[in-house]
């Protein structure tokens, strides 16, 4: 019978009232089976009685009796079906605390997989494969496992709720749309859902829209800030550099405050000293006359005391001191002076500071032009920087290129208004920068002047530095600058050089007629063994408001 048992299918073991394993199964006279209990209600309920399969009227009620063997094949299948529920059971998930339950799970709950809109009961995987398998359930509406059901049934009607009424912007059932929301706008919550589903879909595009928006206003935060950041660092490095000159300048006043009261105080000394040094040689005299007097007094000797007394008599000559005093000395004038001086400083270097800043906005864009390079030059491929190389190369004959000073031009050119660009010339022994009219000799010796058509300045043997006029003009820097700034007024006829680190005018050349396009023009001297290997670089200027 096992072996029998398990040829047999789960239809033939179901009721098809209850749709559940036979209990206590009874044969009608059509031949068909039911449980005892389901057939006795349903012919209780309906008369005359009636076969629920195949329809055929039993005018007499026919006397039902339990058919053992279906009863044991039933029971032996419902055994199986268990041990099979078991089985699987085990392999499937224990409902955890916030996931919806199996409803029809006795003892311990599995995770429910679906929930049954027509049952309102939720179904694990072993108890949701009825509605998967049999005709009848299969069109039941299976839905992902929610709770709550009984939430989805109209309380008025006891119908499910299929439907949504987008007047009410409520949920109703078939009979409430026919009734109380007779003339409302009512569809199917899958048109209700499709709807819905295409207002998230543009309301998700407006909100990824709004977030992408909200994303660049972070980048621009973050740009103002890095640009904050660095307007902050320049405006530090003036101030160190403006308070750095005034802490110097108050330090130096200081010291020659100190040193005049001092000198006051000891031309007070030294004059009170002079006076004391009289007063005490006169009293000294006095003293001696006072000797000489009482000594003769006491004399006894009226010859002797006669002949003395008239050269005794007289007082030794002094000093009428009534008029006489060591006032102290004013200090009024030595502190005024000194803070006069301290404005005066402070003033100059803030000038210095809005004169390197009112040049700075015109600033341009500077790159070399290879094609006027001379061969031994060696030029970044960014055009930002150039060194002198020990070895010449094989370059093509150009009429614009330097074949015996080692000089470069700039790509840009410019015959009107003002421009300004920086050059990084730290760490080198030998330098040349200026401007170039474009007519300028590029070939052979070449001597710089204006004349020639260059404005140029330049550091020769690592500490002299020149204006480079007819004659050159040699000048003395406090400090050596790493980086020159060059500014040119075009119809002013002013070329201007600055210690862009100190703020502070290095030399200019005035009075010019400019009447061709001028390129800036770059020399960075010989190598030297390695003593001028740091090329010149063409720094970005950091432009302030």
């Amino acid at each position: 019978m096992s072996a029998a048992s398990c040829l047999l299918t789960e239809d033939q073991f179901l009721c098809s009232i209850c749709l559940d394993v036979f209990t206590d199964p009874v044969t009608i006279p059509c031949g068909h089976n039911f449980c005892k209990t389901c057939i006795t209600q349903h012919w209780d309920i309906n008369v005359p009685c009636q076969c629920p399969n195949c329809k055929k009227v039993f005018f007499t009620r026919p006397e039902l009796q339990v058919n053992t063997f279906i009863s044991e094949m039933a029971a032996q299948f419902r055994q199986s079906a268990q041990q099979k529920a078991s089985s699987s059971s085990s392999e499937q998930q224990v409902s955890k605390p916030g996931e919806v339950p199996c409803d029809d799970c006795t003892g311990t709950k599995l995770k429910a997989l679906k929930s049954c809109l027509v049952c309102l009961v939720s179904y694990c995987e072993t108890h949701l494969e009825p509605h998967l398998t049999k005709s009848g359930l299969k069109r039941h509406q299976l839905i992902d496992p929610v709770e709550n059901l009984e939430d989805r049934m109209c309380t008025k009607h006891d119908k499910l709720l299929e439907l949504f009424c987008k007047t009410d912007q409520m949920f109703v059932c078939m009979l409430c749309s026919i009734s109380d929301h007779k003339t409302h706008d009512v569809v199917s919550l899958k048109d209700g859902y499709e709807g819905r589903k295409a207002e998230l879909g543009q309301r998700d595009a407006e909100i990824q829209q709004m977030i992408q928006k909200r994303r660049l206003k972070i980048e621009e935060m973050k740009r103002s800030v890095e640009l904050s950041k660095k307007d902050a660092d320049r405006e530090i490095a003036a101030g160190v550099q403006v308070f750095s000159a005034l802490k110097e300048s108050v330090e130096r006043s200081q010291a020659e405050l100190i040193d005049t009261i001092k000198e006051k105080q000891r031309e007070t000394e030294k004059q009170a000293e002079g006076f004391i040094k009289e007063l005490e040689q006169e009293i000294s005299e006095l003293e001696k006359r006072s000797s000489e007097v009482e000594q003769l007094s006491q004399s006894e000797d009226h010859l002797h005391l006669l002949q003395s007394f008239p050269s005794l008599n007289a007082a030794p000559p002094t000093k009428d001191w009534t008029g006489v005093s060591v006032p102290p000395p004013s200090y009024e004038e030595t502190v005024v002076r000194a803070v006069n001086q301290l404005e005066e400083t402070l003033s100059k270097q803030m000038k210095k500071l809005l004169e390197l800043k009112r040049v700075q906005q015109y600033a341009v864009d500077v790159t070399l032009d290879p094609d006027t390079a001379h061969a031994s030059l060696i030029l970044s491929d960014d055009g930002k920087q150039v060194k002198h190389g020990d070895v010449r190369k094989k370059l093509p004959g150009n009429p614009l290129r330097f074949n015996s000073c080692v000089y470069v031009l700039a790509n840009q050119s410019f015959s009107s208004g003002r421009f300004y660009y920086e050059v990084q010339v730290k760490e080198k022994t030998e330098w040349d920068l200026g401007v170039a009219r474009e007519s300028i000799n590029r070939k052979g010796q070449i001597t710089l002047s204006p004349q020639n058509g260059h404005w140029m300045i330049g550091l020769w043997n690592n500490n002299e530095y020149y204006g480079l006029a007819d004659p050159p003009v040699r000048f003395s820097l406090k400090h050596q600058p790493e980086k020159v700034g060059v500014f040119v007024d075009y119809e002013e006829g002013l070329v201007s050089f600055y210690d862009v680190d100190a703020a502070a005018l290095i030399y200019s050349f005035t009075g010019c007629c400019f009447t061709q396009k001028l390129y800036p023009f770059f020399c960075p001297g010989v190598n030297d063994g390695g003593e001028n290997s740091a090329p010149l670089i063409i720094s970005a200027v950091n432009h302030t408001e």
